[in-house]
């Protein structure tokens, strides 16, 4: 395997996410660009479009008065030439939608004139008007009236006034062939039928054509008139600023507005923005989530595999090296090659220590595969964690003896409560911690066992002074197939399976395990067990029990 192959394997996690976060925040930040792009088109397109819709509202308006004014008033010069009858209706017979009075002026040539006002929706009257109303009309015949005396020419274009807001008009000069004016035509708008019913109606039948159905809710259209007053409203005014359009030019001191029920178009483009780039970070963030997930499973089986692999070769040897230890001790009893009866005995214990070994091995493998598919089971009874100790230091004491190893027990002055346990699988859990104690206590030789009481927990620790851990070998080494990687190990035999069970048999038995350790300075390991308070009268049992124990020994010693 190359050096680059080792390296991708090795950091499988930083490479892949190299591989994929780089391009991911190229895209990120260009969607970040495009959005804010976006932000800012959408801002402007929105305020122009409602700009243009209130422009197209002006423009129907002005159309609808215009061209009704140019057909209504455009009389022509030879039908006034020789008077004006209040009895003849000098406007013909088009529409007059929109006005309030039609009014007829003719002059004389001497500074006379006289000014008739028709009923435009009754043809065969005449009307005598509000004052406010002939004193409008006269306001705007009178500079005629001077261009008629003076016999100047003008033009006949149609002009609008509005210097009386409740009067307003439309005239038109009338001229002869002479280009002088001979009188003159007006129309007053009728401004109720215009604020009731025209402007709604133009206002509610152009709305569709700008925005969609579903967005007509949000938009409210106010029209305003001279004294800032509401004279029409889509909706219920509500909302935020307005966009304003002064309507030209027949009622130019009105403003027509339009404003968002909930939020201006600055506002939605901003909300927008927010929204679309959340969900592009929620979509980079899961999108990230996904491949770091991925990757950690992978870089987790190929750790896992290289482990059980390793697992495999460590299990291998171990069964290997007692198995041939086995195999010489008993060819050489066979063949009768040991006559000495110690050497006998020494050879009888080596393969007694060979074989607990082996049954050691072959019980946390077996343990190890009932627990991975659920079907290990335990049976509990309450036993005295004293005597559970020392009778499991029994088991195990040729194989200290054999390595030189000495135990210390240290027990409380009062006894201690027992504990209601499984006591094999309590006695496999201090087994594995001897086991490896011996094999990480380098040149040290003493092991320490204490024993204790807090808290509802019976406690039994077990101490080396070998080699000890770093922090992070401690959170990594209850994990099954773990062995820690210093030079020591490799030396040491192992499967890599002791802690893992031991942390799996006291959580079973609802207790923890914990670990302090120091590089150079050792390790300690701690079972924290729940114990089964004992009575008074048992405890005192108890301690009478424990000082004839004592006692006797005394005896037995004199």
């Amino acid at each position: 395997m190359t050096k680059f192959q080792k390296f991708l394997r090795n950091h499988i996690m930083l490479v892949g996410m190299a591989t994929v976060l780089v391009p991911l925040l190229s895209l990120l930040a260009l969607q970040y660009w495009s959005l804010s792009e976006l932000e800012e088109t959408s801002t402007v397109a929105d305020v122009v479009w409602r700009k243009n819709y209130l422009n197209d509202v002006s423009k129907e308006i002005k159309f609808f008065y215009r061209n009704n004014a140019e057909k209504v008033l455009n009389i022509p010069a030879s039908s006034i030439e020789n008077g004006v009858s209040p009895e003849t209706f000098p406007f013909g017979k088009c529409s007059v939608d929109g006005a309030k009075r039609l009014f007829i002026a003719t002059f004389d040539g001497k500074g006379g004139a006289e000014i008739i006002f028709y009923d435009p929706y009754d043809q065969s009257r005449t009307l005598k008007p509000p004052e406010d109303e002939v004193r409008t009309a006269n306001m705007l015949v009178a500079p005629l009236r001077i261009l008629n005396e003076e016999g100047r020419a003008m033009s006949g274009a149609l002009t609008i006034e509005e210097r009386d807001p409740e009067n307003r008009v439309m005239f038109k000069p009338i001229i002869n062939d002479e280009a002088r004016v001979i009188g003159a035509a007006g129309m007053i708008i009728d401004k109720e039928l215009f604020g009731k019913i025209y402007l709604p109606q133009t206002i509610t039948t152009t709305l569709p054509r700008f925005f969609p159905s579903d967005k007509q809710d949000s938009i409210i259209v106010t029209v305003y008139d001279e004294k800032n007053q509401v004279v029409f409203s889509t909706q219920p005014i509500k909302g935020l600023d307005d966009e304003s359009y002064v309507m030209a030019p027949l009622y130019s001191d009105w403003r027509i507005a339009i404003r968002s029920r909930h939020r201006t178009p600055a506002q939605w483009a901003a909300w927008n923005f927010k929204l679309n780039l959340t969900f592009s970070i929620l979509m980079t963030v899961a999108l990230l989530s996904g491949i770091i997930l991925a990757l950690r499973a992978a870089q987790r089986q190929m750790r896992l595999s290289q482990m059980k692999t390793d697992f495999v070769s460590n299990v291998s040897h171990e069964l290997r090296t007692p198995l041939a230890s086995i195999r010489v001790f008993g060819e050489f009893l066979k063949m009768g090659r040991v006559s000495d009866e110690d050497k006998i005995r020494e050879y009888g214990e080596y393969i007694e220590t060979e074989s607990r070994r082996l049954t050691q091995l072959v019980n946390n493998i077996l343990d190890f595969s009932r627990i991975e598919s659920g079907r290990k089971t335990y049976d509990f009874s309450e036993t005295d964690p004293s005597a559970l100790v020392h009778s499991t230091l029994k088991t195990f004491d040729i194989q200290l003896k054999q390595r030189g190893f000495n135990v210390h027990v240290k027990e409380p002055q009062s006894p201690l409560p027992p504990v209601f346990v499984d006591g094999e699988a309590i006695g496999q859990v201090l087994i594995n911690l001897l086991d490896n104690a011996i094999k990480y206590s380098g040149e040290a030789r003493e092991i320490e066992i204490r024993l204790g009481h807090a808290n509802g927990f019976v406690q039994v620790a077990v101490e080396d002074h070998g080699i000890g851990l770093t922090r992070e070998d401690q959170q990594k080494v209850f994990d099954k197939f773990y062995r820690v990687c210093t030079g020591l190990v490799h030396e040491t035999r192992g499967s890599g399976l002791g802690l893992a069970l031991v942390k799996h048999i006291i959580e079973a038995h609802k207790g923890r395990v914990t670990l302090e350790s120091e590089p150079g300075r050792g390790s300690t390991f701690t079972i924290h067990l729940p114990a089964k308070e004992r009575t008074a009268e048992e405890t005192s049992e108890r301690k009478q029990e424990r000082a004839a124990g004592e006692q006797l020994k005394i005896v037995g010693g004199i």
